[in-house]
């Protein structure tokens, strides 16, 4: 069984600790905690790890975050990967910080890498784990939100939820998207 785990973030060094890169933050952690590496390749930052039998593809799109679709649809071709085993790490302005919500499918609800994701795609039916980075920004400030840096306070927060998410996502390529959004959403 192979597994496409898709960060979503941008790169370069600016945007290496704002709220929009949490996608990738968790795709390290995951990648660092399965002793793997992320190797530059076509479109991506690429790692291949195992886990409980399990081979997991993780990337972390250099298409930028808006373009994401792009590399994620690649790399389920390339890999030959079904839709249902794609799981993209994603920020979420609705949900309070450190909140983690898996879901099958939806909307993009305004997050422009989704909407690539949508569009390159041809469908809102796959598994994305939202991670809140909260809406604590005054009206109009939304971009300087999500690409600043994350608080000391939220920092707090957020370490010990990316070690949740770790463990969410290998719990979705053991036990699948219905066992985990049970154990774990609302929790």
């Amino acid at each position: 069984m192979k597994y496409l785990i898709a960060g979503l973030g941008n790169i370069g060094v600016e945007y290496a600790n704002t709220r929009h890169n949490i996608g990738f933050i968790v795709a390290d952690a995951l990648v660092n905690e399965l002793k793997g590496n992320f190797e530059t390749q076509r479109l991506a930052s690429v790692a291949t790890v195992k886990y409980k039998g399990k081979s997991l593809v993780v990337i972390k799109p250099t298409t930028y975050m808006n373009l994401s679709g792009k590399a994620i649809k690649y790399w389920l071709q390339k890999e030959k990967i079904p839709l249902e085993n794609l799981l993209i790490i994603v920020d979420d302005i609705a949900l309070p910080v450190g909140t983690l919500r898996m879901k099958k499918k939806g909307s993009d609800a305004g997050h422009n890498g989704l909407t690539d994701i949508i569009l390159k795609l041809g469908t809102e039916a796959f598994p994305r784990l939202r991670v809140g980075i909260g809406d604590n920004f005054a009206k109009g400030y939304q971009v300087d939100y999500v690409l600043g840096q994350w608080s000391k306070k939220e920092t707090e927060i957020l370490i010990p939820r990316v070690e949740k998410a770790v463990e969410i996502v290998q719990s979705f390529v053991t036990t699948g998207i219905d066992n985990t959004m049970n154990s774990y959403n609302n929790k």
